[in-house]
């Protein structure tokens, strides 16, 4: 049989109800005589109970609780038609049917819901993958870093030990640092020009013009170094305020 109720929170809902019921060996007297209609008698306390209990739960909880119901259509009918020579078996809430526009909004519910989460584990898997492309680029930078690091420090070394081996032949280190200059100068043009997509501005490339590069750089390296004995030296007027004031000219 159907029932039709209302919930808790207003939603009208059929439930579908099953009893299976027999007459008792000990009443049949009372079930023949005192009972003229027992499946109408009986319908009436399904309905009587149903509406009874469904009023009390929400929608979900009627889907949750449809064994509570049943075993309450099940008590109540056992204490009422006991009485009437009758026994109940088993009584069966076997569908739940809301209205229609119901069922369509807890559809939506349920899949607005499951779109949240799947948003929700989306934005994780998001998260992770830019962590990790974040950490990956460290990691790149730290080893180019490093890596660059490296090759200055293998070309300071060659530098030093150009000096020394430049220095053995009596060039000084003015001279040799300025010659090292010039060479690394050629070596850049001569790289540049093995790339056809490259542009190279060339400098004067005269005869004399490598000469006048090399006597510039000598004599700016010399005065360099001549300013920084200058700069090093204190003159008496010097001597006479660091006396009288503590910290000055250091």
């Amino acid at each position: 049989m159907i029932v039709e109720t209302k919930t808790r929170d207003n939603v009208f809902v059929k439930l579908k109800v099953s009893v299976q019921f027999h007459i008792l060996e000990r009443s049949i007297y009372e079930a023949f005589y005192k009972l003229e209609n027992p499946h109408e008698q009986i319908t009436a306390f399904i309905f009587d109970v149903v509406r009874a209990e469904v009023p009390k739960m929400k929608l979900d909880d009627v889907f949750e609780r449809k064994d509570d119901i049943a075993i309450a259509i099940r008590r109540e009918l056992e204490e009422a038609m006991n009485d009437y020579g009758y026994g109940i078996v088993k009584a069966l809430v076997t569908d739940i049917d809301p209205d229609p526009e119901v069922k369509h909004a807890m559809n939506k519910i349920n899949a607005a819901e499951r779109r949240k989460i799947a948003a929700e584990y989306e934005g994780e898997a998001e998260r992770i993958r830019i962590v990790a492309k974040a950490k990956a680029e460290a990691e790149s930078k730290r080893l180019q870093g490093q890596g660059i690091a490296d090759q200055r420090r293998e070309i300071a070394k060659g530098l030093e030990e150009s000096v020394e081996v430049l220095n053995q032949v009596g060039i000084n280190s003015q001279e040799a640092s300025a010659l090292i200059v010039v060479t690394q100068h050629y070596d850049t043009m001569q790289s540049m020009g093995e790339n056809s997509n490259s542009n190279l501005i060339l400098l004067p490339n005269s005869p004399t013009a490598g000469s006048d590069m090399l006597s510039q750089m000598v004599t700016s390296f010399a005065a360099s170094q001549q300013l920084g004995e200058e700069m090093k030296k204190k003159t008496p007027q010097q001597e006479k305020v660091k006396e009288r004031i503590p910290g000055a000219y250091d």
